[in-house]
């Protein structure tokens, strides 16, 4: 193996992922993780602060990404189009090649409770930042949270199909399929 590799994020990630699924997620130790990738246990925890935050490593990215997309929207967008934007540059973040990835996450956030309640507190992150993004557009309070909830809701319901659908599939039918769908229920509610 050469010196240097370029990647140790990514690296880390299929290796804990490779790790996880041979010998389970509580067996797996930081420096076997580090060991399979070719870096030092130190490198690993200079990335990232134990074994649990390599799977949820793209939360900062997603987060970048609701800012910089609600900021840079026209002001002439509606606050519904700036939401669809938003969607459409996460599920553009998504290669069809990541569908493997997100599917041994989503397996393995649903088989340990420590990684469920990692997925929640990022889902209620990703969640109010949205929200916040739009009320500093002037969004009302109400208005940008339910926007912010049933968006992200949609977001995560489409990515979890995307995860069992036919290889190489496109993350952004699933969403936009998903946001019609919730929008849809939201519509008939008010109508109660």
């Amino acid at each position: 193996m050469a010196r240097w590799q370029p990647d140790p994020r990514g690296r880390l990630l299929r290796a804990a992922l490779d790790l996880f699924a041979e010998q389970g997620y509580d067996a797996t130790t930081a420096a076997q993780i580090a060991e399979r990738a070719g870096l030092t246990k130190a490198t690993l925890f200079r990335q990232f602060p134990d074994k649990r935050e390599i799977l949820f490593q793209g939360q900062a990215a997603t987060l970048e990404t609701i800012r910089r997309v609600v900021r840079d929207a026209p002001a002439e967008l509606t606050d519904l189009a700036v939401v669809d934007a938003v969607l459409d540059a996460l599920t553009a973040a998504h290669t069809p090649e990541q569908q493997d990835i997100g599917a041994a996450i989503t397996a393995l956030t649903r088989a340990h409770e420590a990684l469920r309640e990692r997925y929640v507190y990022k889902r209620f992150v990703v969640t109010e930042t949205l929200e916040v993004a739009l009320r500093g557009r002037g969004v009302p309070a109400p208005r940008a949270a339910l926007l912010a909830e049933t968006s992200i809701r949609a977001y995560w319901d489409g990515f979890t199909v995307w995860t069992t659908a036919r290889a190489g599939a496109a993350l952004g039918p699933f969403v936009h399929d998903a946001v019609r769908a919730v929008r849809e229920a939201a519509t008939e509610v008010a109508r109660l």
